[in-house]
């Protein structure tokens, strides 16, 4: 089995040799590709005198974040692809945790780990949360669309997740027409058909949450529609076997709205406030999802809900 790490990068150089030299550094070999939206600073520069280290794509025009992922995944030749965006970076043993839980699970589609969230100065302020008990947590492909509507097993940022290749190939890549507004979640859904999924309750990766992030970019209001996309697409891949167990689409509808707009009251964004509210949102099922959905992060992989899958390691 071989890993690719695929870097994309736009302007970023400072970041970017962070992320190269994570994935450099890891305790097994890896192919490390550097995929570059066409940035003007010294970025191609740098990575050219790297040589052989790293595989160097370059796109000749700004294609936007979807279309760099794309270009970089065609470059590599990797069974498995490794995301890392130029901002976020890796633990050393990532790779190496990783290549040992799908060895153990060849039916395995989609990898991902837990992640801490840092500052500009690499202190750390959160984990995502775990998925499941054990080290190594594996979902049978019939339940991963089921979990996923229910928020019980959230893939996460690129910086978490590993997939297959050819799964990815089959999926024809990254819509660009989401361009860094769930474009990865967009891809780990349709991922999900294709196999099985592994979680790694370790902490292998490392976001940094900064103003710089693309997701910043987006009104609150965006955000929420393209939830709310996410969640349609969802809806219609949940097994049969999981049909009679989920909600109403609209009361799930509403448990979206719902969030948001206690989001834009925590940021005091009025705007948004009233762009979004309505009086269906209120409903005691939005409430009861939303405080459903706060206990399940906060239990930390424990859920119950989620205790028929199956523990591979331990």
């Amino acid at each position: 089995m071989k890993f690719s790490v695929v870097i994309t990068t736009y302007n970023r150089l400072d970041l970017l040799k962070r992320a190269i030299d994570s994935a450099c550094n890891q305790t097994i070999e890896c192919e490390v590709v550097v995929a570059d939206d066409c940035s003007d600073d010294d970025t191609q520069n740098y990575v050219k005198s790297l040589s052989n280290k790293v595989v160097y794509h370059r796109n000749q025009v700004n294609q936007g974040h979807a279309a760099t992922v794309n270009a970089g995944v065609a470059k590599a030749s990797g069974d498995w692809i490794k995301f890392l965006d130029d901002d976020d970076y890796l633990a050393a043993n990532c790779i190496e945790e990783m290549t040992g839980a799908i060895a153990l699970r060849p039916d395995a589609v989609i990898c991902s780990c837990v992640a801490a969230q840092v500052d500009a100065n690499e202190v750390e302020l959160s984990r995502t949360s775990q998925v499941g008990p054990g080290l190594a947590f594996y979902i049978p492909q019939a339940d991963i669309h089921y979990g996923m509507l229910l928020e019980l097993v959230p893939f996460g940022t690129p910086a978490q997740v590993a997939c297959r290749r050819d799964a990815f190939l089959q999926t024809g890549g990254w819509d660009s027409t989401l361009d860094a507004n769930c474009d990865d979640i967009d891809s780990w859904i349709r991922i999900a058909q294709f196999g099985d999924a592994i979680f790694l309750n370790q902490c292998l990766a490392y976001r940094t949450i900064w103003p710089g992030a693309y997701n910043q970019k987006f009104s609150l209001s965006r955000r929420l529609a393209t939830n709310i996309l996410m969640k349609e697409k969802i809806y219609a891949l949940v097994n049969e076997q999981h049909r009679l167990k989920i909600p109403r689409f609209q009361d799930i509808q509403n448990y979206l709205k719902l969030h948001w707009i206690l989001v834009a009251l925590k940021q005091k964004n009025l705007k948004s406030f009233l762009l979004m509210v309505e009086p269906s949102v209120f409903s005691p099922l939005a409430w009861k999802f939303l405080l459903t959905a706060i206990s399940s992060r906060r239990a930390q992989g424990n859920n119950s809900r989620i205790r028929k899958f199956i523990l591979i390691e331990s």
